[in-house]
């Protein structure tokens, strides 16, 4: 049996390949003297090999890179033949530290220490032939998930851009919670495949430590290759306000679940990819600058959709005999998906959207998950799950409970009197500005919505 890897030993980045016959980009990597290589597959085509193409593959290999390391989480990382420029270094070493925040938190690290071993590349001049960076209005790639954020998205850029749906998912698999919405849309959908290294499958009986990687980067990155293949001249997310907030603070230092969600990560990525001299695509969130109140009143008019999407933990398990074709009902994504829609969907839509294809009762209708949604409100540690921030949970309590359909709702009508109680319950002013847009975002004019 091979010996566990251990802290340390240093992680090595060895390398990528691009096959531009079979449109394949292999990355490889190792530490401890095991060898890790991952595969991400695109359309074939003579555009692999032009500069932006290739440079969108290197921060495939950089970004995936994460997944490997985590393994052993060593102190030291050496990057091998692949320099890179000071911003690039800043870049991943923060994509490390934060985006692994929630991994160090559940397997008590301090990566606070981790070292980046690179040659300097230097600044380089706009590649000859290059298009350039080109921002709004023309192409746009929309990665879409099929939840509530993905939708309100791609339904609003489809009036300024011609759109593309892109998913990712191994190679010969699809989740029917992505596909059923993506039909409903009507939209061309741009495929990648990616496989991991399957020695990840077996992390526990390997001795490798495992935990939560920053995938949303890793993707986001893989679209930008894919956008650049595609001749798609932006990547729009569907990155909403709260994914900034902290799911936690330990030790001084936030833990956020959603990090590369996040607008400092959007920010520091755009940064890299405005930088790099190919000419490489826009890349922004939609959302940025709006609650998930704001996106679930949208979301609420988008009727068309309320049959097909599906946003439950169990509808994306890697085994398919696990993988439920309904709603589970119970898992903290299903009671926040619940409790953000139930103020601007009457009960009995949202009954009807739990109860489909075989699921069962609304959660908000089963007073034994009381203990699932008081953590969403700010009672108990928020879950470590892609969900919305404490203050828009609690308004969208008090809003749904005062709807004339959700008086004999009792869970929900002892968690509005539970926030009512509280000193910091969200007045009516505060609910009305959640349903406005806040903050800044990276919009360009030509895609922006209205004025709210």
């Amino acid at each position: 049996m091979t010996a566990a890897l251990g802290r340390g030993d240093v992680f090595r980045y060895e390398g990528f390949d691009v096959d531009a016959e079979h449109g394949l980009l292999t990355c490889r990597y190792s530490v401890g003297g095991r060898a890790f290589s991952e595969r991400v597959t695109l359309a074939p085509g003579a555009r692999w090999e032009t500069p932006a193409a290739l440079a969108a593959a290197r921060l495939v290999f950089l970004l995936a890179g994460v997944s490997y390391y985590k393994t052993a989480a060593p102190p030291v990382i050496d990057m091998g033949d692949t320099p890179l420029t000071e911003l690039e270094q800043a870049f991943l070493r923060e994509f490390y530290l934060q985006g692994l925040g929630e991994f160090a938190y559940r397997n008590a690290l301090d990566l606070a220490d981790l070292r980046i071993n690179a040659a300097v590349r230097p600044a380089q001049p706009p590649v000859a032939g290059s298009a350039g960076r080109v921002s709004g209005g023309g192409r746009a790639l929309v990665p879409f998930g099929g939840g509530i954020d993905s939708i309100v998205s791609v339904e609003h850029v489809r009036q300024r851009a011609d759109v593309a749906l892109f998913v990712v998912s191994r190679p010969g698999d699809r989740f029917e919670a992505i596909e059923r919405p993506a039909a409903v849309s009507g939209l061309p959908v741009v495929r990648a495949g990616r496989e991991i290294d399957q020695q990840l499958m077996g992390s526990a009986e390997l001795g490798f430590l495992n935990g939560h990687v920053p995938v949303t980067g890793i993707l986001s990155a893989i679209a930008v290759l894919a956008a650049v293949l595609g001749e798609r001249d932006a990547v729009v997310m569907s990155n909403e306000w709260s994914a900034s907030v902290p799911t936690l603070e330990h030790d001084g230092r936030p833990v956020n679940h959603q990090y590369s969600k996040s607008a400092s990560f959007e920010a520091a990525f755009r940064a890299v990819l405005a930088a790099d001299p190919a000419g490489l695509p826009d890349y922004f969130s939609m959302l940025r600058d709006r609650t998930e109140l704001w996106i679930a009143e949208r979301f609420a008019s988008l009727e068309q959709y309320h049959a097909s999407f599906r946003s439950c933990n169990r509808a994306f398990h890697l085994d398919k005999t696990l993988r439920l074709g309904h709603w589970c009902g119970q898992c903290d994504k299903c009671c926040f998906v619940d409790l953000i829609l139930a103020p601007f969907m009457s009960a009995g839509a949202l009954r009807a959207v739990f109860a489909a294809d075989g699921g069962g009762p609304e959660p908000l209708t089963k007073p034994e998950l009381a203990p699932k949604f008081r953590p969403l409100l700010g009672t108990g540690t928020k879950p470590f799950e892609c969900v919305g921030e404490v203050t828009e949970c609690r308004a969208a309590v008090v809003l749904a409970a005062r709807r004339a359909d959700r008086a004999d709702c009792a869970l929900l009508q002892e968690l509005a009197a539970e926030i009512a109680a509280r000193p910091d319950a969200p007045t009516d002013a505060e609910i009305a500005a959640m349903r406005l847009p806040v903050g800044e975002n990276f919009i360009p004019a030509s895609y922006a919505f209205e004025k709210s």
